[in-house]
């Protein structure tokens, strides 16, 4: 125990199971009394924001009643809370929050009471910006040296600082080179901004260099900024301090000089206003907040340091003053004035353990207990080290950090999908044209040897497939506290007839595909049991498949050779059939014993057809964005106009109306449409990115059939091409699937080290076209061709001189040659079949689930 403790002078309990951060404690005279006594602000991260004036009848007395001013749900967590002349026309103090997405400015008044319950105190807000981007942390001051009032800097998640004078928006600038936030302070006597950076240097920006510098809301720092149109934003200084900081603060001894304050990880730094080092600690603890602020002593600073011990220490310059016991870790310290008690420090936990106390001694009444000598046996002592050495070695001996199993899983999950439709479908609220939609039931079955703490079960189909509950949780009354989360994954196959149904074979179709196998046809009849429509000698060959959605499949295996066609009228449809021929054929020959089959595709690739439908989708997504924009500036004229008729409300003697009611009336009809037309395009959109799934698994099984690829190569390609389950506009299927081809062909496939060597662009983007996606889908299938293989390792990068079946012109060295190219290597993969216009459709997407 410790000598010298934090005496407890006021302490409470905020709330339940809430959070607490560096920026959620704040002390300040915030309803602005004429005593001047501050009062203690706190935010939390569940939305609850809450003011005392703790009045303690004795030293050590917890919270009652009274000391809370006020309590109010805000409902969004509050991040920081600071206290500044925020509100135009008056130097009064106001209350700003900062929320994920807002900022709200306050007013906090008191009215006084006739009663015993005391004085009441209210919450007015004056003013809020909603913010376009995730806040961080904010800072405020004096930006530019204006006097008598406060502007507030955001810092968003992405490193956008958004300046905010007041009432208006000022400006927005984005840090160069970011990659994380960091603390951010404000130096009045520099007017700059201060933050620390991912690359842990300290860094400074002045105010006026962020004012002139190019606008960032635009977000457009290459053309205008390469031509020299615009400022960039350039940093005033820089230090490398080598470690993340935890916090920043800026204290000034006088209008003359002024120290900045930087809390690392393991040290703790004071810079002169240019950057250089005035001294550092190195501390010999993890610290967790501090507060430096200014001393009695001329020209030295005291500086309060609580660190993971439970400690306080107070730093005079370097030199170590005073060092206290707390009863919690704070996360955030200040020291204010309460009660006429002047210098009383107030710490708050991440648990919300919040307490006002003052330095003193406290003498401990605590002794040691003597210890019980006993004499020691060396020979159960060298017994028992052997022992741990051998359960040292046996445990060096495992590989990894994961626990051995036994041959037979701790945890088992087996799927068994029932082989007949529900009786009663429970797809009630689906409609599909005019065909019923069937169900089918799939038991998933658990089975563990283990205690387990908790089990949850996760079942996912590809749309349009549709569950009626995809997540179950399994409770459990033992508990078992030492044991490790395991993931297990289950594959399962879903039968073909739940979104097909037997159709009339067509001679004719616009798309064609032939594979071949290396064995004799097999008859459709044994393949597809199910879907013969009668007992004609013509389905021994031919066979019909009717999708749900509309869409007709023809299936036909040739009488004299090892050949199988699959045709429709719209090209994403041949997929499902094609992947479940392949998987039916391997199946057949694997029950008569026959381990050599395989499959191939030996005609030319189908670029053309997948590159429509590329266009297509892309073209819708172009389409949303305008949709969007055209009704974000209705909402915006909408609002304009009812601002106007308000005010013409309002006026005691209003003027004429000058066929505004008809404007107001015109921009919301604008506003309803545009809605319903957004509503419409992500309808449409999601269709054509299900076809365009439809489509990607149909070009890389051709592929995988084309070159013989191994299963870790067909794995690579559909990393590539479906990284992703769902299109948003943020992040789309076209420029997520450039980024990693592009890094295909500029590794495994690279021609020469120049190649491996080039820098792949880190931001991810809507592109302007789909040319450069589909020219680099070409380059692929080229390399493919000519020997080039696909592999995780870029040392491996295989040379590409051996010619595949198929033949493909030579790579270019030059963007000249490349274009060139281009056009020759389009014509050699094209299938002379042409897409028609069709209307938007549900479409049938893999009968495959997974479980885990």
């Amino acid at each position: 125990m410790s000598l010298f403790k934090a005496r407890d002078w006021w302490s409470t309990i905020l709330g339940d199971k809430e959070e607490f951060d560096q920026g959620c404690l704040c002390l300040a005279n915030v309803d602005n009394s004429g005593n001047g006594q501050d009062k203690i602000i706190v935010g939390s991260f569940m939305g609850y924001l809450r003011i005392f004036s703790p009045h303690p009848a004795k030293t050590g007395d917890g919270a009652q009643a009274e000391d809370l001013l006020l309590e109010v749900d805000l409902r969004d967590p509050v991040l920081q809370v600071e206290v500044g002349k925020f509100v135009s026309g008056t130097e009064m103090l106001h209350l700003a929050v900062l929320h994920s997405r807002k900022l709200c400015v306050y007013s906090v008044s008191g009215t006084l009471g006739n009663v015993e319950h005391g004085n009441q105190y209210q919450m007015k807000l004056m003013y809020e910006h909603n913010l376009q981007r995730t806040a961080c942390n904010m800072t405020y001051g004096s930006f530019g040296g204006i006097k008598g009032r406060d502007l507030i800097c955001i810092q968003s998640m992405d490193g956008m600082l958004m300046v905010f004078e007041q009432e208006s928006y000022a400006f927005g600038r984005f840090l160069p080179g970011f990659l994380l936030p960091g603390p951010l302070a404000y130096s009045s006597r520099t007017d700059s901004f201060i933050t620390v950076s991912s690359c842990r240097q300290v860094e400074s920006y002045k105010y006026q260099v962020l004012a002139f510098a190019t606008d960032a809301d635009k977000r457009q720092e290459t053309e205008q900024q390469k031509l020299g149109s615009g400022k960039r934003l350039v940093v005033d200084w820089t230090l490398n301090i080598g470690e993340q900081a935890l916090d920043i603060c800026i204290v000034s001894f006088n209008q003359s000089a002024s120290s900045v304050f930087v809390l690392g990880e393991r040290n703790f730094f004071c810079l002169k206003d240019n950057g250089q080092i005035r001294f550092m600690k190195k501390l010999d603890w993890s610290p967790s907040c501090f507060l430096p602020y200014c001393s009695v002593s001329e020209g030295t600073i005291n500086t309060l340091i609580a660190n993971h011990n439970n400690m306080l220490h107070i730093y005079q310059d370097v030199t170590l003053k005073w060092a206290t016991q707390l009863p919690h870790i704070p996360v955030a310290v200040r020291v204010g004035c309460l009660h006429d008690l002047k210098g009383v420090i107030v710490t708050l936990s991440d648990d919300g353990h919040l307490q006002c106390s003052y330095l003193g001694t406290d003498p401990s009444l605590f002794q040691a207990p003597n210890v019980e000598s006993r004499e020691l046996n060396y020979d159960e002592l060298d017994v028992e080290m052997k022992e741990l050495q051998k359960i040292i070695k046996d445990v060096n001996k495992s590989q990894g950090v994961w626990p051995m199993t036994e041959r037979e899983d701790d945890l088992n999950v087996s799927v068994v999908v029932s082989p007949n439709f529900d009786s009663v479908s429970q797809a009630t609220d689906v409609e599909v044209g005019t065909d019923l939609v069937p169900s089918v039931t799939v038991k998933v079955t658990l089975q563990n040897r283990v205690i387990l703490q908790k089990a949850k079960l996760s079942v996912y189909v590809q749309p349009p497939l549709e569950l009626t509950c995809d997540q179950f949780t399994f409770e459990f009354m033992n508990r078992n506290p030492d044991g490790i989360p395991r993931v297990i994954q289950c594959k399962f196959r879903l039968p073909l007839k739940l979104i097909c149904l037997p159709g009339q074979p067509s001679k004719t179709a616009s798309h064609k595909i032939t594979i071949d196998t290396n064995k004799s046809p097999v008859s459709l009849l044994s393949l597809f049991p199910g879907f013969a429509s009668q007992s004609d000698d013509d389905q021994v060959n031919v066979m019909g498949f009717h999708f749900l959605g509309g869409a007709r499949v023809t299936l036909l295996a040739s009488k004299t050779s090892q050949r199988y066609r699959i045709q429709s009228e719209q090209f994403e449809d041949l997929w499902l059939i094609t992947n479940e021929l392949i998987l039916r054929l391997q199946e057949y020959f694997e029950k008569q014993g026959v381990k050599d089959f395989a499959c191939s595709f030996s005609g030319s690739m189908p670029l053309q057809e997948y590159f429509e439908l590329i266009d297509h989708h892309f073209e819708l997504r172009i389409n949303g964005e305008k949709l969007e924009e055209l009704l974000s500036e209705r909402a915006v004229q909408f609002r304009a106009i009812q601002r106007r008729l308000l005010a013409r409300f309002k006026d005691k003697t209003p003027a004429p109306l000058q066929h505004l009611d008809t404007l107001l009336d015109g921009t919301y009809k604008q506003v309803i449409a545009l809605a319903d037309a957004v509503e419409e395009n992500q309808g449409n959109l999601f269709q054509s990115f299900t076809r365009l799934k439809s489509a990607t698994h149909l070009v890389i099984l051709l592929i995988g059939l084309w070159q013989k690829l191994s299963a870790d190569q067909v794995a690579i390609l559909e990393a590539a091409f479906l990284p992703l389950q769902e299109d948003t506009q943020e992040l789309g299927w076209e420029e997520t699937v450039d980024a990693a081809i592009s890094h295909l062909l500029k590794t495994c496939l690279s021609k020469s080290s120049k190649e491996q060597a080039l820098n792949l662009n880190s931001q991810l983007n809507i592109p302007k076209d789909t040319s450069q996606l589909k020219k680099h889908i070409t380059l692929l299938c080229d390399r493919l061709a000519k020997g080039g293989r696909l592999c995780l390792s870029t040392d491996a990068a295989a040379p590409q001189t051996m010619v595949m079946p198929g033949g493909c012109t030579t790579i270019p060295e030059s963007d000249l040659e490349e274009r060139s190219v281009e056009q020759d290597s389009t014509e050699l993969f094209t299938n002379h079949r042409h897409l028609t216009a069709e209307t938007p459709r549900p479409e049938v997407s893999p009968l495959q689930g997974v479980s885990e």
